[in-house]
């Protein structure tokens, strides 16, 4: 399956710890980010693919499941650390849930919102990867 989980360089020290997202940490460029917070108990979130967008995810506070689907494996990647990120390419059905209560899930992404590139229809992904 197209992803990959990548640890985000940490610098530890007795104030706090700072990690950073720069140069090569991700594979491509940062064209937007957002972030997904106060999600309400057994909410969803995800339920699409994306075309050619390439995202990261990272569970800045908490914890929820990430379910990944390439239209013939299924699999779910829990994310917990702050300094550990999903890297999500293109053609991978995501669904995020079980969210931890105030938990927060950054999201950077390669490109700007297109709603073309999305496939938001399990049944048009299967399609998608079978074209």
């Amino acid at each position: 399956m197209n992803v990959k989980l990548i640890t985000i360089p940490k610098i530890e020290e007795p104030r706090g710890n700072l990690s950073v997202i720069e140069g090569d940490v991700i594979p491509f460029e940062m064209k937007r980010v957002y972030y997904l917070y106060d999600v309400p108990s057994g909410a969803e979130r995800g339920g699409h693919a994306h075309k050619n967008l390439q995202q990261f995810l990272i569970a800045l506070s908490g914890s929820f499941d990430v379910i990944l689907n390439d239209g013939i494996e299924q699999k779910t990647i829990t994310l917990n650390k702050p300094f550990e990120g999903l890297l999500i390419n293109p053609g991978i059905w995501r669904e995020i849930n079980n969210f931890s209560s105030g938990s927060v899930c950054l999201v950077v992404a390669s490109a700007v919102f297109n709603e073309g590139d999305y496939i938001r229809e399990f049944d048009d992904f299967l399609e998608y990867k079978r074209s």
